[in-house]
């Protein structure tokens, strides 16, 4: 049986998917997940009736939040990815040849569970390459044990594939969980992380941009439009020495050539700086926190 699905972004919209149908349902200790089959995008997984990730446009999402910063960074060795659970992020990781570590800290198993039964195709083989490590339990745990190892590699690049901050997450969208996170993280580090919807989450995004400027020198939004979530939606990138803007078409073009990074589906270097150029009408509408 077949049936509309839709999800309230906020108090006042609703957007979703016609024709789809339930395929499977979990309560775990931490939220109510959800895996529908649509005609429009595949299947998709939704937490606590918001959509997390879809088979048919992931790459948009999941391409944003990893290439910008480790195009941006030289030579990333070590990333972070806090939630994640579908593995999306650290396959694009796994796509840089000098990566030698990659920790997906996701604090539901049941996410891992599910999201390895329904879409397989998002994480691809990558929770099974020996330089991921996947650790179930909660990011801000993790990070507190990683900073007392002085022996590993500090991280590059941190992913923030999370659910939003009115979430279990809420904790880790905080400055004292930035200032635990730079423990680990290497001096050249970059942190990407979502924002949400401009036209949806106006306060939150503003929030958000705020926290991030106390605790980075350099904090750069950046936008795609992603089906899923039924809005163009902002993302952001951080750091206190590599600024995104900066990186010239050329330069990009090249680090991708020696990287091999080939059969990329949405990110490439001409598309960088407009990721990183927000449109009028979200300079408008949140001019004071984006900073253009």
């Amino acid at each position: 049986m077949t049936a509309p699905l839709l999800f309230h972004p906020c108090a006042d919209a609703v957007y979703g998917f016609p024709g789809a149908r339930l395929l499977a349902c979990a309560d775990s200790p931490w939220q109510h997940i959800e895996v529908w089959d649509t005609p429009q995008l595949g299947c998709l997984f939704a937490l606590d009736a918001r959509p997390m990730t879809s088979a048919g446009d992931e790459f948009i999402y999941h391409e944003c939040m990893t290439h910008v910063a480790a195009l941006s960074h030289p030579a990333p060795r070590a990333a972070l990815v806090l939630g994640g659970g579908d593995g999306g992020a650290a396959r694009q990781l796994l796509r840089h040849p000098g990566i030698e570590r990659i920790v997906v800290a996701e604090l539901d198993a049941d996410v891992v569970r599910l999201t390895a039964d329904y879409l397989p195709e998002v994480r691809g083989g990558a929770f099974d390459d020996p330089r991921v490590e996947l650790v179930i339990g909660d990011a801000a745990d993790f990070v507190a044990k990683a900073s007392a190892d002085h022996h590993a590699l500090p991280f590059d690049l941190v992913v923030f594939d999370l659910t939003p901050p009115d979430s279990p997450a809420a904790g880790l969208y905080a400055p004292p969980f930035y200032a635990a996170l730079k423990r680990i993280m290497s001096e050249d580090a970059l942190v990407s992380l979502h924002l949400g919807s401009p036209l949806y989450h106006t306060a939150r995004v503003g929030a958000l941009l705020d926290g991030l400027r106390t605790a980075f020198a350099i904090v750069r939004p950046l936008g795609a439009w992603v089906p899923l979530y039924g809005s163009f939606w902002l993302m952001a990138v951080a750091s206190d020495h590599i600024d995104p803007v900066a990186q010239s078409e050329a330069m990009l073009t090249a680090r991708i050539q020696e990287r091999e990074l080939e059969g990329l589906r949405f990110y490439d270097a001409r598309l960088h700086a407009t990721l990183l150029a927000a449109p009028q009408m979200f300079r408008d509408k949140l001019g004071q926190f984006l900073q253009l």
